[in-house]
């Protein structure tokens, strides 16, 4: 899928947008107390909770205390014609704007399109506008509007807190790591080096103004640019902690097409192979179909721990994502 992003001018409130506006408000009353106690500063406020405004809406709070939303619109039924989820969508943002008191400049969408093949999202504005923001004792860059994913999964939360935790002392191993935000929390959480791998160059530029940011030494961090899957055949190192966070699907011109329901046995195994004596290695993925093959089971112990890597703020949606801990056997 292809993301788009558009700024629409607010209309005046109506009953819809009233409605919108207080959900959102009640949804952060709910919220509100588990947030402060939890100093978490970037959240997902409202998940579809109005079947007929099917969007997700996160909340982004800069380190200087700016507040912005990240909207992403869900598929509408074909049912529905494409005037009337328009103007859903711009009842929807409307409420946003006025639960949470910020302009429309500050409002972020990702909107669908009807197309042949079936709906998605259309093409990115491309801004190049970033915010830093802050999770727990890590800083980190995010960008709203030029890619469909802003450069931190709020779901992976807890994840990301549990690394940070496991981290003292350890060899740290990010595969699929996106922009490293995961290897930010291991990095201040005293991991002893790490090194974190992703096959897109954009990716790891990005990861490396993340480290920048949080004042850390490149030479205890290194980036690869490699497929993950041809990268693992070819090391040695051993590390005691590892995260594992492949994409559904992924197709390049750089590497094989990887497919996680097919790959992961292969991958697990390879991944596995470099965890240490008394090393850890924890596997998400976001598959709303994927099932574990019992044949991991025959080179690692295996436990899944998805109903504690799960926050409040995303209770609604209990299967975005599944983790699993794997020791070598």
């Amino acid at each position: 899928m292809v993301a788009a992003t558009v700024l629409m001018p607010m209309p005046d409130m109506n009953a819809n947008a009233q409605m919108v506006a207080n959900r959102l408000r009640k949804n952060f009353a709910r919220l509100k107390g588990w947030l402060k106690q939890q100093k978490i500063t970037c959240y997902r406020l409202y998940d579809a909770d109005l079947p007929e405004f099917a969007a997700a809406v996160d909340v982004y709070t800069t380190t200087d205390d700016e507040r912005w939303a990240h909207v992403q619109e869900y598929q509408a039924p074909a049912s529905i014609p494409e005037e009337k989820a328009r103007a859903r969508l711009e009842d929807l943002l409307t409420g946003v704007g006025q639960a949470l008191d910020i302009p429309p400049e500050r409002i972020a969408v990702k909107t669908r399109t009807r197309a042949k093949g079936g709906s998605q999202y259309g093409r990115m504005e491309h801004r190049g506008d970033t915010l830093t923001v802050r999770e727990d004792a890590v800083q980190l860059e995010v960008n709203l509007f030029d890619y469909l994913d802003t450069g931190l999964f709020l779901d992976h939360r807890p994840a990301r807190r549990a690394i940070a935790g496991l981290a003292q002392g350890r060899r740290f191993l990010n595969l699929f790591c996106y922009t490293a935000s995961v290897t930010m929390h291991a990095a201040t959480g005293g991991a002893a080096h790490s090194t974190s791998v992703d096959l897109s160059g954009t990716y790891l530029k990005w990861a490396a103004r993340n480290l920048a940011l949080n004042g850390l030494a490149a030479k205890h961090h290194r980036f690869v640019q490699a497929d993950v899957m041809g990268w693992l055949s070819s090391q040695s190192d051993r590390y005691d902690l590892i995260f594992c966070d492949p994409p559904t699907f992924s197709n390049s011109k750089r590497a094989e097409d990887f497919d996680v329901q097919r790959d992961h046995v292969a991958l697990l195994r390879g991944a596995t192979r470099l965890l240490s004596a008394d090393g850890v290695l924890i596997f998400s993925n976001n598959n709303r179909r994927f099932e574990l093959s019992n044949e991991v089971h025959r080179f690692a112990s295996v436990a899944e721990t998805s109903d504690r890597m799960l926050d409040r703020d995303f209770a609604r949606n209990p299967r975005i994502h599944r983790v699993w801990e794997l020791r070598g056997r």
